[in-house]
């Protein structure tokens, strides 16, 4: 199978998973453009900044458009992170790929667990009301986590919007493509050079066939349930970890 057709395909799968879950793009990005399409893990983790920050946008208006965005809640998040994914995003250069390579995996295990685990109510604050404290601290990890791993932090972002700030579901998701969006740009920026030398062949189908994905991931979402996505996308994500890990320390 051609690469622009593999790219095409991951692509199409990564923008599903953003536009319907409101993250999760990236932790399956990265790992298709290491294994499917040749990247490095540190070129793969670049480019998937680049993937997920141009899906993210997209899918972000489309969810604005039907009133699922917390401008001022997405804010805040965001906010407290842009300064973690800048530092992270420096110092990602300097580690080691295998390092890299197991860190993402372990994140990624994280996140299916998470998905997998019976959904809770949310507790605390009336809707939407964020606590400044937690909402900002828990902002700064999902920045330092983009910049580090190259992943938008989208997976762990809707869980926290809707514990923390006892956001609904829908209002979580769409949020949450705020949050991802601010930290992938932040992050990007600390990564100019090796952006100039991304393989932009690969990197633009792959982008393309996201956004077209978002927009039909977010009315997927409308019509399946949520937690079958979840479900679905968690054993998904543990292959991916397990592979991932095997990988690393092989």
């Amino acid at each position: 199978m051609s690469v622009l057709i593999l790219a095409l395909i991951a692509g199409a799968v990564v923008g599903l998973a953003l536009g319907a879950l409101g993250g999760g793009g990236s932790v399956l990005a990265v790992p298709a453009l290491i294994y499917l399409l040749g990247f490095t893990p540190a070129a793969a983790t670049t480019a998937g900044l680049i993937i997920v920050t141009a899906t993210s946008l997209t899918a972000l208006y489309a969810h604005s458009r039907t009133g699922n965005v917390r401008w001022k809640v997405g804010a805040l998040f965001a906010a407290a992170g842009l300064l973690p994914a800048a530092a992270a995003g420096a110092a990602a250069s300097r580690l080691p790929q295998p390092v890299l390579t197991a860190a993402f995996a372990a994140v990624a295990a994280l996140a299916a667990v998470r998905m997998l685990r019976p959904g809770r109510a949310a507790t605390g604050p009336a809707a939407g009301e964020a606590r400044p404290v937690k909402a900002a601290g828990t902002g700064a990890g999902l920045g330092a986590l983009t910049g580090l791993l190259g992943v938008g932090g989208g997976f762990l972002a809707v869980p926290a919007l809707v514990t923390v700030v006892a956001l609904e579901m829908q209002a979580a998701v769409g949020t949450s493509l705020l949050v991802i969006s601010a930290n992938s740009l932040a992050s990007l920026a600390t990564r100019g050079a090796t952006t100039a030398g991304a393989d932009w062949a690969v990197i633009g189908p792959f982008t393309g066939a996201a956004i077209l994905g978002a927009w039909d991931g977010r009315r997927l979402a409308a019509k399946v349930t949520g937690d079958l996505l979840q479900r679905t996308f968690a054993v998904v994500l543990l292959t991916v970890a397990a592979f991932m890990l095997v990988d690393a320390f092989a």
